[in-house]
């Protein structure tokens, strides 16, 4: 089990903003479920953004008036005969705090207070959802997640992604298709959370020694440069530093290996994944000096498992496959990465 406290510190690598002053006393809270601890975050979050104001956006609004607005529907209007009673139905552009982004949040602040949090905490949110009294709520199934960031909204990155957190990792959809609330966040969204922790914590601690971190693109190497249809390869976390580079696929599951025929093994597929993204870009570099590219299925510690650390040489590459263990403090976390960073891009963390 991962203690509540990692999942905060990992949150605050996959979410810069959390380190600043307005964030900084959730590290000293204890919480007993990560409705809790994103309740915390969430709260302290909407708490700063109204101070700013709530962004607002035009929305598009269709109704009879006295006044005429913006443009008039003249079909809509003979058809309901409006202009009986002096109104006509126009459709106009509202510049409203019911943006798309205020809904997500008080949708799931409203979920928030279903679930196991303490009272405390659902008083906080009750007094916050006064200021959302002009923003309708949405169907926690069908809230589109596809939306564009800018200068303007940017406050709001975080506070969404919690959002997306809080429903999609902490409902679950029973047999009966009704829903219920769980205590922790589902594999999946650790799976998603584990990944960016990881490919944020290389760029914040090892930016200044010249490690670039990133979930880099490769195209497929093929041999007379047809490529259509063939989709493009996307490594989690790709670490370079100098001529040296290191491939890692995090892997978050309930049960790492596998067993069969009586043999404990990783799952086939895993490997074939990480050997091809090395590879790949092995050829990549081809007319570039550099040390053989590395790669590394990086898996979180379970208790059924256990830990590992083996590595291999294939074809002339280094393929380690390890554990990353999240049950431990927090420092310790840190050093398991550190010791990677020295191991394969002999870079000591400072």
């Amino acid at each position: 089990m991962i203690p509540i406290q990692n999942v905060y510190y990992m949150l605050s690598y996959a979410f810069r903003v959390l380190n600043e002053q307005g964030y900084k006393s959730i590290a000293t809270e204890e919480f007993h479920n990560v409705a809790e601890l994103c309740a915390s975050i969430l709260t302290k979050g909407v708490s700063l953004q109204l101070k700013r104001g709530l962004g607002k956006e035009y929305i598009s609004e269709t109704e009879a008036l006295s006044s005429p607005r913006g443009k008039i529907d003249v079909t809509a209007s003979i058809k309901d005969l409006s202009k009986v009673k002096g109104q006509l139905i126009c459709t106009y552009d509202d510049f409203s705090v019911n943006s798309y982004m205020n809904r997500i949040i008080k949708t799931t602040m409203e979920l928030l207070l279903k679930s196991k949090i303490s009272p405390a905490r659902k008083k906080e949110i009750k007094k916050q959802l006064i200021f959302f009294g002009e923003v309708e709520t949405l169907d926690i199934h069908t809230v589109n997640w596809s939306m564009r960031f800018n200068r303007n909204n940017q406050s709001y990155r975080m506070l969404v992604s919690v959002c997306h957190l809080v429903i999609k990792g902490l409902l679950q959809t029973k047999s009966d298709g009704s829903t219920k609330m769980m205590d922790f966040l589902d594999d999946q969204q650790m799976y998603h959370l584990y990944e960016k922790f990881i490919l944020e914590y290389y760029n914040t601690e090892y930016k200044h020694l010249n490690i670039n971190a990133s979930a880099s693109m490769m195209d497929w190497q093929v041999d007379d440069g047809f490529r259509d249809l063939l989709p493009k390869m996307k490594t989690d976390i790709t670490l370079t530093c100098g001529d040296r580079t290191l491939i890692i696929d995090a892997k978050y599951y309930e049960r790492n290996l596998r067993e069969q025929f009586g043999k404990v093994s990783i799952p086939t597929g895993n490997l074939y994944q990480i050997f091809t993204y090395v590879k790949t870009k092995e050829n990549e570099l081809t007319e570039v000096p550099h040390e053989k590219v590395a790669g590394m299925l990086l898996y979180a510690q379970t208790e059924e498992d256990g830990k590992f650390n083996n590595e291999y040489q294939m074809m002339g590459n280094r393929i380690c496959v390890r554990t990353l263990d999240l049950s431990s403090d927090f420092q310790s976390i840190k050093k398991q990465l550190d010791e990677i960073a020295e191991k394969y891009l002999l870079v000591k963390a400072m």
